[in-house]
């Protein structure tokens, strides 16, 4: 078959093993120190409240302009700039009594005092009800997702392997949304359905691992769990380069050039893209090496026919 490159000799992935899944356990730990202290920067898409983008004709003083937004409608803005130093984006949180029409005006103002030329690029709401629905959806169909997937694994591998993936999956999740948390990144819908593609991802990329773990338990009478696990992981490595790299030259245009709107889904596929793939070897694979997985692990159990043990009847 056909290979862009291939590697003759067998790389000695799990050389560094060790050190490394302690990496991710430090990862794992810190994600989850930041989940529970920091929290998410939840987006408007799961808060509720109005968002207003603005395009200034010249780089604006983001101080200034705070210290202008003191009117009742603007009360509680945040503003920050949204992609270049001339685009500034103002989060309004929902107030009772005041329409999100009239806090939309209020911004415009204040930045029309401040800059005549200065374009509204857009207005959008979401009530705050609707923004709670929306979260609790958004982590039902993570749950969802990891359930099915846990079912698929535990019928297509042997456990010790389906234990692997399993968590290899949790940790790219954890550590992705850790990310978030740290760099308190906003977090909307466009980066929940990065998070599930990364899900995707990160399993399609061990399973292709894990079939050639199980292919070579079986063909290869000689050779430790480690041996077979590296050689099977090299086989690989020329389909995950390969993968990856295609994979990455699209998600890094959508980062830098997809504009705004999409950065967030790039980012977590980005994030996702890195530890996905380092995952399926130092996680998977070594986490089923540490459960004890062996060739007789791999064959295939045989079924005693009814009347196997009985004598064959004479003609």
């Amino acid at each position: 078959m056909f290979q862009l490159f291939s590697v003759k000799n067998t790389v000695n992935f799990l050389r560094h093993a060790a050190p490394i899944s302690i990496l991710s356990v430090i990862l794992v730990i810190a994600s989850f120190v930041s989940l529970g202290t920091k929290g998410i920067n939840w987006g408007l898409d799961f808060t509720g409240g109005t968002v207003v983008e603005v395009e200034f004709s010249s780089p604006v003083d983001l101080n200034e302009l705070r210290g202008k937004l003191t009117s009742v409608e603007t009360e509680g803005a945040l503003v920050q700039n949204f992609g270049s130093s001339t685009d500034v984006l103002f989060r309004l949180p929902v107030r009772e009594n005041i329409k999100s029409d009239l806090q939309a005006m209020g911004i415009m103002n204040v930045v029309n005092s401040m800059d005549q030329n200065a374009i509204q690029k857009r207005v959008e709401f979401v009530g705050p009800q609707v923004g709670k629905q929306l979260a609790e959806q958004g982590g039902l169909a993570v749950i969802v997702a990891l359930i099915c997937i846990l079912i698929y694994v535990s019928f297509r591998f042997e456990w010790r392997l389906a234990a692997g993936s399993v968590a290899a999956l949790a940790h790219d999740v954890i550590v992705t949304l850790g990310v978030f948390s740290i760099l308190q990144l906003e977090f909307d819908l466009t980066v929940l359905a990065g998070l599930l593609t990364v899900v995707g991802y990160s399993l399609n990329d061990t399973i292709v691992v894990y079939d050639r773990i199980r292919e070579n338990f079986l063909k290869m009478r000689k050779g430790t769990p480690e041996e077979i696990v590296n050689q099977s992981i090299t086989q690989t490595m020329s389909r995950t380069v390969i993968t990856t790299g295609t994979t990455l030259i699209v998600v890094i245009a959508l980062f830098l050039k997809g504009g705004t709107m999409i950065h967030g889904f790039a980012t977590a596929l980005l994030c996702g893209i890195f530890v996905g793939t380092y995952s399926s070897i130092y996680v998977a694979s070594y986490l089923a090496i540490k459960l004890g997985i062996n060739r007789e692990h791999m064959l295939p159990v045989e079924i005693e026919k009814e009347g196997a043990d009985q004598p064959p009847m004479m003609p």
